[in-house]
C-alpha cells in the first residue's frame, strides 16, 4: 500500500543493498532505483517539474550523495532533525526509529544470526507517518509557540546549507599555510615529533624549572614542577599562570599557544581535512542543544587568527565575510522589550550605549560589556556595573532572572522560535541539601543563557537559510560560525552579496523576534583573504 502523503512531498529513502527509494509528489508509484547515477537523474527531474519539498531520514546522509553529482534542492524536510526538535519541546525522548542515522547505524551482530531481517517497515511509509505526526506535532503546538514551524523549517534548510558547505569547501592555500606554520612553529619535523620552535620552548621550560625530561604538555608533571618550588597552582590556565611571577611562564603560555595551533591546524590536520584547494568540515546544525552548530572535526568553528591568512580567494573572486554585531545582547533587547536596551540597539557600538546610560559616560563600555556578559551568564553578582543595570534595563534583567529561577526550580525554558532546553537529571534533587543547591543555581545559569543563546542560534539558522535562498550562483557560501559567515563569489557579484547579506539579516531579524524596533546589523567586508577582516 502506497504512503499517503501531504501534497508538494517527494520522498527519498536508502534501500539497503536494492538502492533507493522514491516517491514524488506527482507520481502513483513508488520508484525503486539501482544506482546513483539513476537516482541523480531522478532527483533532477522531479526537482525540475515539481520543486518540492523533499522528505528524508538524514541530510547529512542522503544530500552529499547527491551533491557529488552536482545535484541540489531547494528545499527538505529532514525527519530526524525535525524529531530531535519536537522531542525536546515535549520533554521526551527522540523516537529511535526516526533518529538513527544509516551512516553510523551498526551491522547486524553476529552473535545473533537468528533474528530475521524480513519484515522490516517499509522506509517511505515511516516517512509518510512521521511527517504526518510531525505536522500534528506543530500544529498543536502553535498557540504556544506561533515560532515552532520556522523552526523546523529552517533546522532543515541549515542542513542543506551545511551539507552544500561541506561539499564546496572554503578555498585554502596550502602554500600559504605551510609558510604560516614554519615561521610560527619552525620546519616541519620529517618524523613527527615536535617542530623545532616548540622544541626550543620545551627546553626553556623544563630549564626554568630545573626538570631536565620535563613534557610540557603534561599538566601532572609541570603542575608537579611548580610545586617542587613552592608554587602551588590548580591548573595550567592562562589566567592562572599569568599570576606567577617565574621565568618558565612565558615560554610555558607561547608553548601551549604554538602547540594548540600545531595539534588542531598544523600539518597533520592540512593532510585530513584540505583536498585540491578546499577546506572540507562536516557541519554539524543543531549539535549543541543550544541549536549552534558543531563539527564532526576539522575545527571549523574555531580557525584560530595566525592562519586566516591562507583562506584566500580564487582568482577573479573575493570573500564577503559578514558577522553580526553583539547578536547576544540585541537578542536580549528584542526578547525583553526594554526600552533602553532596544533603544541601545541602534547604536554601532550597543556596549558603549548601554554604558553611557546606565555608567552615564560612554567610555566605560568595557565595564558595561563585562556586566551584562555576566548578567547573561550567571556571574559579577555584587558588582557596582550590574546593579547599574538593573536600575536603567529593569525588563531585560527580569528576563533573565525569570529564566534562571525556572531553571532552578527545575522547569524548562524555550528559545524565541521555541527550541527547548533539555529537562534536568531525573536525579538531580535527589542529593544532601548542598549539593541540590549546587545543582540547582548550575541549571539556572544554563537557562539564564540558553533563552539568550538559543534564540540567537534561531536568528542565525534563519539567516543561513534566507542568505542560501538570496545568493546568485555561481557564488557560494563557504563558511559559517556562530554570527558569521564567508561567501565566495565572483568580483563582480560582490555588491550583490553584500546586499543579500543585508537583506538576509533584516529579514531574520523580522521573522524572529519581530518588528520591535530592534536592529542586529550584519557588517560585510569584500576581501581577497580572511586575515583581512580585521
Amino acid at each position: 500500500m502506497q504512503p499517503r502523503r501531504p501534497a508538494g512531498l517527494a520522498f527519498l529513502a536508502p534501500a539497503g543493498d536494492d538502492g533507493w527509494l522514491l516517491h514524488g509528489p506527482e507520481t502513483a508509484e513508488v520508484i525503486r532505483i539501482a544506482t546513483t547515477a539513476a537516482l541523480r537523474a531522478a532527483v533532477t527531474e522531479v526537482e525540475r517539474q515539481d520543486s518540492p519539498r523533499w522528505v528524508w531520514s538524514d541530510t547529512a546522509v542522503i544530500y552529499p550523495t547527491l551533491l557529488e553529482g552536482d545535484v541540489r534542492v531547494s528545499r527538505c524536510h529532514d525527519v530526524g532533525l525535525s524529531e530531535a526538535l519536537l522531542a525536546a519541546y515535549d520533554g521526551r525522548p527522540p523516537k529511535p526509529e526516526l533518529t538513527a542515522h544509516p551512516r553510523q547505524a551498526p551491522a547486524q551482530p553476529a552473535l545473533f544470526p537468528d533474528i530475521p531481517l524480513e519484515g522490516s517497515p517499509d522506509p517511505l511509509a515511516v516517512l509518510a507517518a512521521a511527517v504526518r505526526d510531525q505536522e500534528r506535532q506543530v500544529a498543536q503546538a502553535r498557540l504556544e509557540s506561533p515560532g515552532l514551524p520556522l523552526l523546523v523549517a529552517a533546522e532543515s534548510a541549515a542542513a542543506l546549507a551545511a551539507a552544500e558547505m561541506s561539499h564546496v569547501g572554503l578555498p585554502w592555500r596550502c602554500d600559504i599555510h605551510d609558510e604560516l606554520l614554519t615561521r610560527l612553529l619552525g620546519s616541519r619535523p620529517s618524523y613527527g615529533g615536535r617542530p623545532l620552535r616548540l622544541q626550543e620552548l620545551a627546553e626553556q621550560v623544563a630549564a626554568a624549572l630545573g626538570v631536565p625530561r620535563l613534557n610540557p604538555d603534561s599538566q601532572p608533571e609541570v603542575l608537579r614542577a611548580f610545586r617542587n618550588i613552592g608554587i602551588q597552582l590548580t591548573s595550567l590556565r592562562a589566567r592562572e599562570l599569568r599570576g606567577v611571577d617565574h621565568p618558565s611562564v612565558e615560554p610555558l603560555l607561547r608553548y601551549k599557544e604554538l602547540a594548540r595551533l600545531h595539534s588542531a591546524h598544523g600539518w597533520a590536520w592540512q593532510a585530513q581535512w584540505v583536498r585540491d584547494g578546499r577546506f572540507h568540515p562536516e557541519y554539524m546544525p543543531g549539535g549543541v542543544v543550544s541549536g549552534r552548530w558543531a563539527t564532526r572535526g576539522g575545527g571549523a568553528l574555531q580557525i584560530p587568527r595566525p592562519v586566516r591568512a591562507a583562506v584566500v580567494a580564487d582568482p577573479g573572486w573575493v570573500l564577503v565575510i559578514a558577522d553580526a554585531g553583539q547578536l547576544e545582547p540585541r537578542i536580549l533587547a528584542a526578547l525583553s522589550g526594554d526600552p533602553g536596551m532596544v533603544e541601545a540597539t541602534r547604536s554601532g557600538d550597543l556596549y558603549a550605549s548601554v554604558a553611557a546610560q546606565a555608567l552615564g559616560r560612554s567610555q566605560a563600555r568595557d565595564e558595561a560589556k563585562i556586566a551584562l556578559l555576566s548578567a547573561m551568564y550567571g556571574g559579577g553578582v555584587g558588582s557596582p556595573a550590574l546593579a547599574a543595570l538593573r536600575r536603567h534595563f529593569p525588563a531585560a534583567l527580569a528576563l533573565l532572572e525569570d529564566a534562571a529561577r525556572t531553571g532552578e526550580d527545575g522547569g524548562m525554558v524555550r528559545s524565541a522560535l521555541g527550541r527547548t532546553c533539555p529537562p534536568p537529571h531525573a536525579d538531580w534533587q535527589q542529593a544532601p541539601e548542598e549539593i541540590g543547591l549546587a545543582r540547582a543555581r548550575a541549571r539556572g545559569r544554563f537557562t539564564r543563557n540558553f533563552v539568550i543563546q538559543a534564540s540567537a542560534a534561531d536568528w542565525a539558522n534563519v539567516l543561513v537559510a534566507t542568505l542560501r535562498r538570496r545568493l546568485e550562483r555561481p557564488a557560494e557560501l563557504v563558511f559559517f560560525q556562530h554570527d558569521e559567515v564567508i561567501v565566495h563569489a565572483p568580483a563582480d557579484l560582490a555588491e550583490a552579496v553584500v546586499a543579500a547579506v543585508a537583506a538576509g539579516a533584516a529579514e531574520a531579524t523580522r521573522l524572529v523576534v519581530g518588528e520591535r524596533g530592534v536592529h542586529i546589523p550584519m557588517q560585510a567586508v569584500v576581501a581577497n583573504s580572511y586575515a583581512e577582516k580585521a
